[in-house]
């Protein structure tokens, strides 16, 4: 299954798991940055607000087409219980050419079950796999990575 793992990370921690899972996968990656940066406690307050607000902001163009993978994952840190703005933006943009969809999130500790469900109301499919993690599991995610690479493999 030709799989794509999109995923926005402003503070690196979304990124490592998506590289994580890039390299338990084999599959290709796109990491998505926004034209408005979300630095420092000014961005983070911004962030909040404007996820809070389901704003759209300018995401850069991306390389890889997802209507040419079998599987989109999605991943994100939980703003403000829901995804991040630069997430939401790329899914309005390109989240009816998903053909299945899995996903996963970071977060401090909360807002992790209505991001996920957003991702899926947001693309109108069920995902095949979910997974969150919090701020402490983040220490050691291994084994929550592995239980979500087995239900994608074993789909």
């Amino acid at each position: 299954m030709k799989t794509l793992i999109v995923y926005y990370s402003r503070t690196q921690q979304t990124e490592k798991i998506a590289k994580a899972i890039q390299k338990g996968l084999n599959c290709d990656i796109e990491e998505i940055t926004a034209e408005k940066k979300y630095d420092g406690i000014i961005g983070y307050i911004k962030g909040g607000f404007d996820a809070g607000a389901n704003r759209v902001c300018e995401i850069n163009k991306v390389t890889k087409n997802p209507e040419n993978y079998d599987l989109v994952i999605i991943g994100t840190p939980v703003w403000a219980a829901t995804m991040a703005t630069p997430i939401y933006s790329y899914l309005k943009e390109y989240g009816n050419q998903i053909k299945n969809l899995a996903s996963f999130c970071t977060c401090g500790s909360s807002g992790y079950e209505k991001t996920l469900n957003k991702i899926a109301k947001t693309t109108g499919k069920t995902p095949i796999a979910t997974m969150y993690l919090t701020k402490d599991e983040m220490e050691n995610p291994e084994e929550k990575i592995n239980n979500f690479e087995n239900k994608i493999n074993n789909r």
